[in-house]
């Protein structure tokens, strides 16, 4: 009943980090069209078997192609959750990617935790959040008058420092910038 199995490899749709890779026969490639929910033939269990059907950590379709010899499918996707059954976010124990706004996240956090009296960070923690959340406010208005002014090469440098002062507020307060990840993945999928 499985027929011809074609292995479809899993990547993400906005990072281009592979998930995982399955098997697709021809009613689990119509199922996953139809439905927009990727869905595998497996081998183990010998049936159609839906990523997520039981964890809850869906597939989300956004686009499907074969490959130049029409031997194997690209299956672009949205997961909602972890990808792997181990809980992992893929299948080949990689994280989830970052970027340099974690890695700055991470250098204001170890200031907070790790003082340095000629850190600029440092004296923003030492203030105290209304300092903060008024910096904050400064650089936003920054970014809108920039924005109005149409100086984009401006509006870079006060964006970046509104990025790095949101960064300084949300360690403050004991949040991460993944927690307002996770809200907006969250807003994303309704």
């Amino acid at each position: 009943m499985s027929e011809q199995l074609i292995p479809a490899i899993i990547q993400h749709a906005h990072t281009n980090q592979v998930l995982m890779l399955g098997y697709m026969n021809e009613e689990a490639l119509n199922k996953t069209k139809a439905e927009g929910k990727v869905t595998f033939f497996s081998r183990s269990r010998q049936r159609l078997w839906t990523k997520g059907e039981t964890s809850g950590n869906f597939l989300q379709l956004v686009s499907l192609q074969e490959d130049c010899d029409n031997d194997t499918y690209l299956v672009r996707v949205l997961p909602e959750g972890k990808t792997c059954h181990t809980g992992t976010y893929t299948c080949f124990g990689e994280k989830e990617p970052a970027g340099f706004l974690h890695e700055l996240q991470a250098v204001i956090r170890d200031r907070k935790k790790h003082p340095d009296k000629d850190s600029y960070t440092t004296s923003l923690f030492t203030k105290g959040t209304k300092k903060i959340a008024q910096k904050l406010g400064e650089e936003a208005t920054e970014v809108i008058l920039e924005a109005m002014d149409n100086r984009k090469d401006l509006l870079v440098e006060e964006s970046s420092d509104l990025l790095y002062h949101f960064l300084v507020l949300l360690a403050d307060q004991g949040l991460k910038l993944e927690d307002v990840e996770a809200k907006l993945m969250e807003r994303h999928l309704k």
